[in-house]
């Protein structure tokens, strides 16, 4: 790769900086308010210094988290791409090569090869990949509006919340939520499979005022992570059982008579079927299955029952196994049996996005998806890259899914296919990036301007471009009108600036967008949605078809078809870890080293002694489509028969240079076509 130029910018004083408040653009529930400070480089160029939490924002309450304190080393990080870059060698070759381009030397050949293909080969052919590194309406969402306009296949977004948002929305509807500062009028909180300190650290202020004010904090997940540790309850459930433990907690309400029966007469429906299917788990049942003992189960069990308000802030870590559509399903229609969406603080949150009532009707092209246009799954992009399935172009935006992507081995294998064209947006080089034919360079969130929505909290953001980028890089959405200009598109939203897209989205009658104007947004930056004061969102039924909580079909616990067995007798699970957040901060040492360095592999001492493991030593980990080697660490943070691995780390950074998703399957949820990443069945042997 040949040496960087200066990066071609506005010099700045010696000395002087400057804040800056914008929205941080990654994939967490806090979509936190920064406080970004600039400043000047060796050689006077502006760029981004630190980053707090601003300290007037009500939800970021001037802290950022662990993970994005550090987002200065990754906007600087040395290996950053600034320029466009064109493979030189083969993608097997084992050290990736490249040469630098002009824009218009990588757009006119890109562009030159989307005609041929969809000359010869149809919009088929051409597959756009995606998820969730810019939650920018602009950057993240309306760029699709491209490949819509050329009919090239829709890909289904749903590696991570898929089976939740349709479970979720199966039962209420909208996804509304318990909002984060009414939490501290709960009397019982559980958290159920969502490691919160970690993932909504900004949740963590109002769980501590809750236990100042006499609250218990519950924890149900299966291992000890630093939200079970800081919960003052552990219910160590087996992986993939929480609907067991949920029809268990109903079997309970209905014996003791701890429902709300005003509440589920005027607000429910189908109470009579699930009534049914709940008077088949009693505690000892419920136990059988889950793993806890059945006094465990009777007293979680009065404790919902009996403490007005509960909150149940539930994750998508229940949702990432065969069943896990109907595992979240169970647990959130807890608090309509007991009635706890009538009291402030009570009830559930899974997501506050369905508060955002904008105009989405174009935003990425909505409108111009053709009936019978064909639909890929995301879990399943390794199959999708079988040479017999056609496609000859990839392009990737906002996503490192050689890194995330189930079944990672064949994917990367699917990309090395010397005639598929792969293009890849990034401010990083990736492994991803590091497989493609053209890696073009991309602007970060202090780099362009954007719009963000929130899925933790009600406040909506605006960042304008505070930074000009270095070297050549560009938007996403700049790239996309570029290619779009080179294939002839006429379709006038391709090529909506960022205040016609603002215009586009604010042009609502909802009331809780009422006086949030362009102007406004982008004076204030964030700006809360005007909901009430006390926001009770299903105390009198649900936005469903019947207007009412969807009790039915009622939620049906079902072991998993991969059970284990003696080839393959442990459950793996691989969670966020607390310092990385997806595959985002992959590069830095100063995050990967608080983690270990190394991906670890966490045993449990008895299964340490099953299979002769000990600390500090290395396991193969093997599964039914590859095999990973991890450092071993023998906790009894684990459970017998339930190995973890933490974080989705580059393979650059584990013994055997491959992502732990080498391990994981295709398999797709129950609901939503989700995925299954803690469904994976392995066996476990020392790396001698």
């Amino acid at each position: 790769m040949p040496p960087r130029r200066k990066r071609q910018q506005a010099r700045t004083l010696p000395g002087m900086t400057r804040d800056v408040l914008l929205t941080c653009p990654l994939d967490c529930p806090d979509a936190c308010r920064l406080k970004v400070t600039l400043g000047p480089d060796e050689q006077g160029h502006e760029k981004m210094l630190k980053v707090t939490g601003d300290p007037h924002h009500p939800v970021t309450r001037g802290f950022a988290c662990v993970k994005t304190v550090h987002y200065p080393a990754r906007a600087n990080h040395p290996d950053r791409p600034l320029y466009p870059l064109r493979r030189v060698g083969a993608k097997t070759d084992a050290k990736a090569q490249f040469e630098r381009v002009s824009w218009d030397e990588a757009l006119n050949d890109i562009a030159a090869r989307l005609k041929t293909l969809l000359d010869t080969r149809g919009p088929q052919s051409i597959l756009r990949y995606h998820y969730a590194g810019t939650m920018g309406l602009r950057e993240g969402s309306h760029v699709h509006a491209l490949f819509r306009a050329l009919g090239t296949p829709e890909l289904d977004e749903t590696i991570c919340a898929a089976a939740g948002t349709a479970a979720w929305t199966l039962g209420y509807g909208a996804r509304y939520a318990v909002l984060p500062h009414d939490v501290q009028h709960a009397r019982l909180i559980v958290l159920w499979g969502i490691n919160s300190l970690s993932t909504n650290s900004h949740l963590t202020p109002h769980l501590t005022a809750a236990r100042k004010n006499g609250a218990k904090i519950v924890c149900v997940d299966p291992y000890r992570n630093r939200t079970a540790a800081f919960a003052d309850e552990h219910l160590k459930i087996r992986p993939g059982t929480d609907a067991a433990l949920a029809l268990g907690i109903m079997h309970e309400l209905f014996a003791h008579g701890w429902t709300d029966e005003q509440y589920i007469a005027q607000a429910t429906l189908g109470v009579d079927e699930l009534r049914v299917e709940a008077q088949e788990w009693n505690p000892e049942r419920t136990a059988e299955v889950t793993g806890l003992s059945a006094g465990q189960v009777r007293e979680f069990a009065r404790s919902v029952g009996t403490a007005r308000p509960t909150y149940f802030r539930v994750g998508y870590g229940m949702t990432r196994h065969e069943s896990g559509g109907t595992n979240l399903r169970a647990v959130t229609l807890l608090p309509a049996l007991t009635g706890d969406w009538r009291y402030q603080g009570g009830g559930c949150t899974m997501s506050t996005s369905g508060v955002f009532d904008l105009n989405r009707t174009q935003l990425g092209g909505a409108h111009l998806i053709q009936p019978g246009t064909p639909h890929i799954n995301m879990n399943q992009l390794a199959s999708a890259l079988e040479p017999a399935k056609g496609l000859g172009a990839l392009i990737v935006y906002n996503t490192n899914p050689a890194v995330v992507a189930p079944d990672s081995g064949r994917v990367r294998a699917g990309m090395q296919r010397p005639d598929l064209l792969m293009v890849v947006l990034e401010q990083a080089m990736t492994e991803t990036a590091q497989l493609a034919d053209y890696v073009l360079p991309a602007t970060t969130f202090a780099e362009h301007a954007d719009v963000y929505t929130s899925y933790g909290h009600h406040y909506l953001g605006y960042n304008p471009a505070v930074l000009e980028a270095p070297g050549e890089c560009r938007p996403n959405s700049w790239v996309m009108m570029e290619l779009a200009r080179r294939l002839g598109v006429t379709e006038p939203g391709v090529y909506w600036s960022m205040d016609e897209l603002l215009e586009h989205l604010l042009d609502t009658g909802s009331p809780h967008l009422r006086g949030i104007t362009p102007e406004r947004l982008k004076a204030e930056g964030s700006v809360p949605l005007n909901l009430p004061e006390v926001f009770l969102p299903y105390a009198d039924g649900a936005p469903t078809p019947s207007g009412k909580v969807q009790l039915t079909p009622a939620p049906r616990y079902a072991p998993a078809r991969a059970e284990l067995n003696a080839q393959y007798p442990v459950r793996l699970l691989t969670p966020p870890a607390h310092h990385f957040l997806n595959s985002t901060y992959g590069m830095l040492e100063q995050l990967t080293r608080p983690e270990g360095q190394e991906p670890q592999l966490l045993v449990h001492p008895d299964d340490a002694r099953r299979y002769r493991l000990s600390e500090g030593a290395y396991a193969h980990i093997e599964s039914e489509v590859g095999r990973a080697t991890r450092q071993v660490r023998v906790t009894e943070a684990a459970q017998p028969g339930a190995a973890v691995v933490e974080g989705t780390w580059w393979g650059l950074n584990a013994p055997d240079g491959s992502s732990i998703n080498v391990l994981t399957a295709e398999t797709l949820t129950d609901l939503g076509g989700g995925s299954t990443f803690h469904n994976t069945r392995v066996r476990l042997t020392p790396a001698l």
